[in-house]
Parts: structure tokens; sequence; C-alpha cells
């Protein structure tokens, strides 16, 4: 009669260890759900029509002349910066961000300050182009493997000496990750 209270209080302790493990899981599922839920609804379809015009104006002035890889690199990097936390989190933000150092306004992105945010683009089918790159990486994902951690990127034809890992070069422009450089 001990051994079978026993083991009816041992299958109890499991049955219970199974019950609040399963409620502990459904808990963090659900809170995760919510909080994804609330960022999701935050995204309306007129801040998403922005985003895309402004990472598409910023491929058009960095890589409007590049093919659909090049483009595609320019809006990665900006939706890294975006997702790194170092960053404003809102790809307008990104695109826009001015820095003020030793009272000289440095731009994230050249084109910015040399004045022509407010010029709409010339080359009607470069801009066509550079729309079509911005749906492919914002709306549908597309993503290239060797800039899954690239933050900055400059033209080839410049050298500004950063401490940082170089992760690729495609078209005009050397891509580089946080990471100090390794030599490469």
């Amino acid at each position: 009669m001990i051994r079978i209270m026993k083991l009816l209080a041992g299958f109890l302790g499991i049955a219970l260890v199974i019950w609040i493990a399963k409620f502990a899981y459904d808990y963090k599922i659900s809170k995760l759900q919510s909080a994804n839920n609330a960022y999701a609804t935050s995204i309306t379809a007129e801040v998403r029509e922005k985003q895309l015009d402004c990472l598409a104006v910023n491929i058009y002035h960095e890589a409007g002349h590049e093919p659909f890889e090049g483009k595609a690199a320019v809006a990665q990097v900006t939706l890294n910066r975006a997702d790194s936390g170092k960053f404003p989190k809102d790809i307008c933000k990104v695109v826009y961000q001015k820095n003020i150092v030793y009272d000289k306004v440095l731009c994230q992105f050249s084109w910015y300050c040399e004045g022509k945010a407010g010029l709409k683009p010339k080359n009607k089918v470069a801009y066509e182009q550079s729309m079509e790159a911005a749906k492919k990486v914002l709306l549908e994902g597309f993503r290239l493997p060797s800039l899954e951690n690239a933050m900055y990127y400059h033209a080839d034809y410049v050298n500004p000496k950063w401490n940082k890992e170089r992760v690729a070069k495609i078209g005009a422009h050397i891509f580089y990750s946080d990471n100090p450089s390794k030599g490469k």
C-alpha cells in the first residue's frame, strides 16, 4: 500500500511539474505575441510607405547607378542600423540622421549633407530600380548573407581608415561590420 501511495505521489508530482512548465511556456509565448502585435500594429500602411520612400531615396542617392546587389546592400546596411540599437529605430531617422562633431555637421549618408534631400530624383529609371530594391529588402526580407552584420560602407575611391572589419566589396562600395579590423 505504501508503494502504491509513493507511486501515486510521484505521478502527481510529475504531473504538477509538467502543468507548471506548460503554464510558464504558454505565459511566455502570450507575452511575446502581445509584444510583437503591439509593435506590428504601430506600423501603419502610411508609416511603412514613408519608410519605403526614405529607403528608396537613400538607395537612389547612394547606389542609383549600381546593379541590384549594390542597391540591396545599401538598403540592408540602412536596415541593419535601424535594428542595431546604435542608431534610431525609424528608417527615415537613420537616413536623415545628422551629428555635430567639433561644430561640424556630419550626415550618416553624404548626399543628405550635400543638400540633395529636397531634390526629386532626376533619373526616373534609377529611382524605380531603387524602389524595387527597397521593396525587396524591406517588405520581402531579401538579404545578402555577407552583409548580415554590416553597419557601414564607403565608396571604393576613398579610404577613411576605419578600424572596422571589412566584410564585402559590392560594386563601388566597401562594407564593414562594427568589429575592429582583422587586417582584411
